[in-house]
């Protein structure tokens, strides 16, 4: 029974993915990534980056895998409400979710801050913040606003949130020092700011490209933030949490 539905529920999430024009199903022959990503392998010692190295060519994720992030586990390892209790977020904060993509997260921080509260969904890619923002009219979800950030700015307000949530973003970027002082300037002075990364070697549903928790401290540390607390440890990932 519970088989069954675990299937009907990612048909229907398929299916308005479809309907969106972001996802089709795979045919035989083809390859890329239309094609749904493994779990990443397990990677040596050897394979992870050295703290502080700088990032590899820019990966964005590809819109046509956003069904693979609405998977019916995923709250069970990704632990939402541990991640938001973790950053303090409650009834009438004020967050951003950096790479947002259809919203998972962005629905549950919605919940959480209610409507006395603020959620920036941003996103740099135009059919991340095209899909993000049908889910936000079509749940009704008037305390969030979509945002399309660039390479050089995640466009947020500057000292007005009280909680930035990154999940999965990091090896996204080029240049991580610069954008974590553009995520540290959009804070309050009491503000927090959620990295969450899978880790490497640890398997999971993740990507392939992945950085090592000591890398994001020692950039951390370069872009003037420093560590709020011990890194919280998920099944799959980590969370770092920083502040001025």
């Amino acid at each position: 029974m519970r088989t069954s539905l675990a299937v009907i529920g990612i048909s229907i999430v398929l299916g308005m993915f479809v309907a969106a024009g972001l996802w089709k199903p795979a045919t035989p022959g083809v390859t890329g990534s239309q094609e749904a990503r493994p779990p990443a392998a397990e990677q040596s010692p050897a394979a992870q980056p050295e703290p502080g190295s700088p990032p590899g060519p820019r990966q964005l994720f590809p819109p046509e895998d956003l069904p693979l992030l609405e998977g019916p586990d995923r709250e069970l390892w990704q632990k939402p409400e541990l991640v938001m209790d973790t950053l303090r977020i409650a009834e009438g904060s004020k967050v951003a979710d950096i790479g947002a993509g259809a919203g998972w997260f962005t629905i549950r921080l919605s919940r959480r801050v209610q409507e006395n509260g603020i959620v920036y969904a941003q996103d740099v890619q135009r059919e991340m913040y095209i899909a993000i923002s049908r889910r936000v009219k079509r749940e009704r979800l008037g305390n969030v606003k979509v945002i399309l950030g660039s390479e050089d700015s995640p466009n947020l307000p500057q000292g007005a949130l009280d909680a930035v949530l990154a999940v999965d973003v990091y090896p996204e970027v080029t240049d991580r020092v610069t954008f974590l002082r553009s995520l540290a300037a959009a804070i309050k002075p009491t503000g927090r700011i959620g990295i969450v990364n899978y880790k490497p070697g640890k398997g999971g549903p993740g990507p392939d490209s992945r950085v090592a928790s000591d890398t994001v401290i020692a950039d951390a540390r370069k872009a003037g933030l420093h560590m709020l607390q011990p890194p919280l440890d998920l099944r799959y990932q980590y969370m770092i949490v920083l502040g001025p």
